[in-house]
Protein backbone atom coordinates (compact mmCIF):
# COMPACT_ATOMS: atom_id res chain seq x y z
CA UNK A 1 0.00 0.00 0.00
CA UNK A 2 1.52 3.52 -1.04
CA UNK A 3 1.93 6.42 1.72
CA UNK A 4 -0.86 7.92 -0.75
CA UNK A 5 -3.57 4.45 -0.02
CA UNK A 6 -2.39 4.42 3.47
CA UNK A 7 -3.64 8.09 4.44
CA UNK A 8 -7.08 8.03 2.68
CA UNK A 9 -7.74 4.37 4.05
CA UNK A 10 -6.92 6.28 7.19
CA UNK A 11 -8.88 8.74 6.99
CA UNK A 12 -11.52 6.66 5.87
CA UNK A 13 -11.66 4.67 9.09
CA UNK A 14 -11.79 7.89 11.11
CA UNK A 15 -14.92 8.68 9.23
CA UNK A 16 -13.30 12.40 8.99
CA UNK A 17 -14.43 15.14 6.59
CA UNK A 18 -11.74 16.73 5.86
CA UNK A 19 -11.60 20.24 3.52
CA UNK A 20 -10.75 20.23 -0.42
CA UNK A 21 -7.19 19.62 -0.90
CA UNK A 22 -6.56 18.69 2.71
CA UNK A 23 -5.09 15.01 1.76
CA UNK A 24 -2.43 16.39 -0.35
CA UNK A 25 -1.60 19.24 1.97
CA UNK A 26 -1.13 16.40 4.25
CA UNK A 27 1.19 14.40 1.96
CA UNK A 28 3.10 17.61 1.28
CA UNK A 29 3.26 18.12 4.92
CA UNK A 30 4.90 14.28 4.93
CA UNK A 31 7.43 14.83 2.35
CA UNK A 32 8.79 17.96 4.38
CA UNK A 33 8.73 16.40 7.64
CA UNK A 34 10.44 13.43 6.11
CA UNK A 35 13.03 15.66 4.39
CA UNK A 36 13.75 17.83 7.23
CA UNK A 37 14.12 14.85 9.72
CA UNK A 38 17.21 13.26 8.24
CA UNK A 39 19.18 16.38 9.33
CA UNK A 40 17.17 18.16 12.05
CA UNK A 41 16.51 14.89 13.99
CA UNK A 42 12.61 16.19 13.99
CA UNK A 43 10.96 12.30 15.39
CA UNK A 44 12.54 9.13 16.39
CA UNK A 45 10.50 7.54 13.62
CA UNK A 46 12.27 7.31 10.19
CA UNK A 47 10.13 5.74 8.07
CA UNK A 48 7.76 7.44 5.77
CA UNK A 49 5.39 4.72 5.71
CA UNK A 50 5.04 4.76 9.66
CA UNK A 51 5.01 8.43 10.10
CA UNK A 52 1.28 8.30 8.14
CA UNK A 53 -0.16 6.05 11.16
CA UNK A 54 2.43 7.41 14.01
CA UNK A 55 1.78 10.83 13.63
CA UNK A 56 -0.62 12.01 10.98
CA UNK A 57 -3.59 9.77 11.78
CA UNK A 58 -2.39 9.90 15.27
CA UNK A 59 -3.07 13.53 15.39
CA UNK A 60 -5.87 13.42 12.98
CA UNK A 61 -7.76 10.91 15.13
CA UNK A 62 -8.14 13.91 18.03
CA UNK A 63 -9.46 16.11 15.67
CA UNK A 64 -13.11 16.09 16.77
CA UNK A 65 -12.82 16.82 20.30
CA UNK A 66 -11.37 20.02 18.91
CA UNK A 67 -14.59 21.34 17.03
CA UNK A 68 -15.99 24.40 18.76
CA UNK A 69 -20.24 24.72 18.95
CA UNK A 70 -20.01 28.48 18.15
CA UNK A 71 -19.12 30.28 15.51
CA UNK A 72 -16.12 32.50 16.94
CA UNK A 73 -12.67 31.86 16.05
CA UNK A 74 -11.34 29.27 18.26
CA UNK A 75 -7.52 29.69 19.31
CA UNK A 76 -5.74 26.76 20.22
CA UNK A 77 -2.00 26.07 21.80
CA UNK A 78 -0.01 22.83 20.87
CA UNK A 79 2.79 23.08 23.67
CA UNK A 80 6.07 21.35 22.87
CA UNK A 81 5.11 21.19 19.14
CA UNK A 82 8.44 19.48 18.28
CA UNK A 83 7.95 18.71 14.54
CA UNK A 84 4.44 20.06 14.21
CA UNK A 85 2.80 17.40 15.81
CA UNK A 86 -0.82 17.54 16.49
CA UNK A 87 -0.69 20.91 15.38
CA UNK A 88 0.11 21.04 11.74
CA UNK A 89 -2.50 18.14 10.95
CA UNK A 90 -5.11 20.07 12.85
CA UNK A 91 -4.49 23.08 10.90
CA UNK A 92 -4.60 21.68 7.66
CA UNK A 93 -7.86 19.76 8.83
CA UNK A 94 -9.48 22.13 10.52
CA UNK A 95 -8.84 25.64 8.48
CA UNK A 96 -11.37 27.75 11.17
CA UNK A 97 -8.92 27.37 13.67
CA UNK A 98 -6.71 29.54 14.76
CA UNK A 99 -3.09 26.99 16.28
CA UNK A 100 -0.33 28.26 17.49
CA UNK A 101 2.77 26.25 17.98
CA UNK A 102 5.59 26.63 20.03
CA UNK A 103 9.09 25.10 20.77
CA UNK A 104 12.10 25.67 22.68
CA UNK A 105 14.30 24.62 20.20
CA UNK A 106 14.48 26.81 17.49
CA UNK A 107 15.97 24.05 14.67
CA UNK A 108 12.82 23.05 15.16
CA UNK A 109 10.50 26.00 14.94
CA UNK A 110 12.48 26.73 11.42
CA UNK A 111 10.88 23.30 10.28
CA UNK A 112 7.74 24.47 11.41
CA UNK A 113 8.15 28.03 9.74
CA UNK A 114 9.22 26.60 6.58
CA UNK A 115 6.41 24.46 6.90
CA UNK A 116 3.60 27.44 7.36
CA UNK A 117 5.39 29.09 4.35
CA UNK A 118 5.73 25.91 1.76
CA UNK A 119 2.37 24.68 2.83
CA UNK A 120 0.67 28.03 2.72
CA UNK A 121 -1.06 27.83 5.71
CA UNK A 122 -2.55 30.91 7.44
CA UNK A 123 -4.43 29.98 10.18
CA UNK A 124 -0.60 28.47 11.86
CA UNK A 125 1.80 30.94 13.90
CA UNK A 126 4.27 29.79 15.16
CA UNK A 127 6.57 30.65 18.25
CA UNK A 128 10.29 30.18 19.27
CA UNK A 129 10.37 29.83 23.65
CA UNK A 130 9.68 28.28 26.86
CA UNK A 131 5.46 28.29 27.54
CA UNK A 132 6.09 29.59 30.74
CA UNK A 133 7.76 32.87 29.21
CA UNK A 134 4.90 33.17 26.74
CA UNK A 135 2.40 35.73 27.39
CA UNK A 136 0.69 36.96 24.46
CA UNK A 137 -3.28 38.57 24.45
CA UNK A 138 -5.65 36.99 24.41
CA UNK A 139 -4.84 33.54 25.87
CA UNK A 140 -6.17 30.25 24.15
CA UNK A 141 -9.39 28.10 24.36
CA UNK A 142 -7.87 25.01 23.56
CA UNK A 143 -4.36 24.11 24.76
CA UNK A 144 -2.82 20.78 23.80
CA UNK A 145 0.21 18.55 23.83
CA UNK A 146 1.75 15.38 22.30
CA UNK A 147 4.44 14.75 24.00
CA UNK A 148 5.32 17.53 26.00
CA UNK A 149 5.60 16.71 29.45
CA UNK A 150 3.27 14.54 32.74
CA UNK A 151 0.14 16.34 32.79
CA UNK A 152 1.19 18.36 36.39
CA UNK A 153 3.76 20.23 34.68
CA UNK A 154 1.67 20.26 31.42
CA UNK A 155 -1.13 22.69 33.04
CA UNK A 156 0.82 24.08 36.00
CA UNK A 157 3.21 25.68 32.83
CA UNK A 158 0.30 26.48 30.82
CA UNK A 159 -2.33 27.39 33.25
CA UNK A 160 -1.49 31.31 32.92
CA UNK A 161 -2.44 30.63 28.83
CA UNK A 162 -5.54 29.55 29.04
CA UNK A 163 -8.85 31.44 28.90
CA UNK A 164 -11.72 31.59 31.00
CA UNK A 165 -13.73 27.98 29.72
CA UNK A 166 -11.21 27.08 28.30
CA UNK A 167 -9.46 23.66 28.71
CA UNK A 168 -6.83 21.33 27.73
CA UNK A 169 -6.49 18.45 25.85
CA UNK A 170 -3.29 16.15 26.12
CA UNK A 171 -2.17 13.16 24.03
CA UNK A 172 -1.08 10.43 26.17
CA UNK A 173 -0.14 6.43 25.36
CA UNK A 174 -1.67 4.22 28.15
CA UNK A 175 -4.04 6.47 30.98
CA UNK A 176 -1.40 7.84 32.64
CA UNK A 177 -3.26 6.93 36.06
CA UNK A 178 -0.38 8.35 38.69
CA UNK A 179 0.03 11.53 36.75
CA UNK A 180 -4.01 12.04 37.13
CA UNK A 181 -3.61 11.21 40.84
CA UNK A 182 -0.96 13.94 41.39
CA UNK A 183 -2.96 16.74 39.37
CA UNK A 184 -3.47 19.56 41.59
CA UNK A 185 -6.56 20.48 43.35
CA UNK A 186 -7.57 23.69 40.66
CA UNK A 187 -7.83 21.16 37.66
CA UNK A 188 -10.32 17.79 37.20
CA UNK A 189 -10.33 15.19 34.01
CA UNK A 190 -13.35 15.97 32.68
CA UNK A 191 -13.60 13.45 29.83
CA UNK A 192 -10.98 10.16 28.84
CA UNK A 193 -11.34 9.08 25.47
CA UNK A 194 -9.93 5.49 23.91
CA UNK A 195 -8.89 7.25 20.75
CA UNK A 196 -8.46 4.28 17.97
CA UNK A 197 -5.59 5.61 15.41
CA UNK A 198 -5.79 2.95 12.06
CA UNK A 199 -2.58 1.11 11.45
CA UNK A 200 -1.42 1.86 15.15
CA UNK A 201 -1.93 -0.79 17.90
CA UNK A 202 -0.54 1.04 20.57
CA UNK A 203 -3.01 2.13 23.19
CA UNK A 204 -3.99 5.80 22.71
CA UNK A 205 -5.91 7.93 24.75
CA UNK A 206 -6.74 11.97 25.21
CA UNK A 207 -7.18 13.22 28.48
CA UNK A 208 -9.69 16.82 28.60
CA UNK A 209 -9.05 18.77 31.95
CA UNK A 210 -11.00 21.73 32.93
CA UNK A 211 -10.00 24.58 35.58
CA UNK A 212 -12.26 23.81 38.95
Amino acid sequence: MTVEQQLAAGIAALDLALPAGAEATLLDYLALLDKWNRVYNLTAVREVERMVGHHLLDSLAAVPFFQGGCSDLIRVLDVGSGGGLPGIPLAIARPQLQVTLIDSIAKKTAFLLQAKAELGLANLNVVTGRVEDYLPEPGFDVITSRAFSDLKEFVTLTRHLLRPAGRWLAMKGLIPHEEIASLPDWVRVSANHSLVVPGLEASRHLIILEPV
